[in-house]
Order: C-alpha cells, then structure tokens, then sequence
C-alpha cells in the first residue's frame, strides 16, 4: 500500500538525486578551473592559480586513469603553470635590485 508515507521506494535520496560526481557538476568544475586559471595570469595568480589546480583535480574526478573532460585537464595545466610563474615572480621580488626577467 503506497499511501499515506509509506512508500515503494526505501531511499528516495539514493545515489542519483544527491551530490554525484559525474553530471553538470564535473563539467563545471573544470569551467570554473579554467576561468580561474586565465584570470590568475593577471591577477592574484599564487591564489588563483591553486584553485584553477583543486578545481581541475576535482573535476577530473581526482584520478589520472581514466578518460577526462578537455576543461579539467586544461584548468589543472594552466593553474599549475599560473602558480609555478607566480612563485618566480614572488622570488625575483624578493631579492632587491634585480629584475625578474
């Protein structure tokens, strides 16, 4: 009898109805990566540019085995480098009377 709040169904919140890794929530994940990674590039890149890294590594689901979306991969590479040229510009700074490049 399905009335009344007894229902057929035992867990209505089972696996697809919550927080799944593998719909809109990878892809944008890795959206949200790459904007932050290209925005790292001109501004706040020792910040931005470790988000543009979680970001991409979330969305590609925190694996390197199998298959992954363009965008995480691309968001993890540009924040990795975001955050490498942010590092040698913090160093080159820190040193007074030379110049970074």
């Amino acid at each position: 009898m399905a009335g009344f709040g007894h229902g057929t169904r035992r867990y209505p919140r089972s696996r697809g109805r919550t927080w799944s890794r593998t719909g809109p929530d990878r892809a944008t994940l890795g959206i949200i990566g790459v904007i932050c990674a290209v925005a790292g590039f001109f501004v706040l890149g020792i910040i931005l540019g470790p988000v543009a890294i979680v970001c991409g590594w979330l969305a590609m689901g925190r694996t390197w085995s199998r298959s992954r979306p363009v965008t995480a991969l691309v968001a993890f590479v540009l924040g990795a480098i975001d955050t490498l040229l942010a590092v040698v510009w913090l160093a080159g700074a820190a040193f007074p009377g030379n110049g970074v490049f």
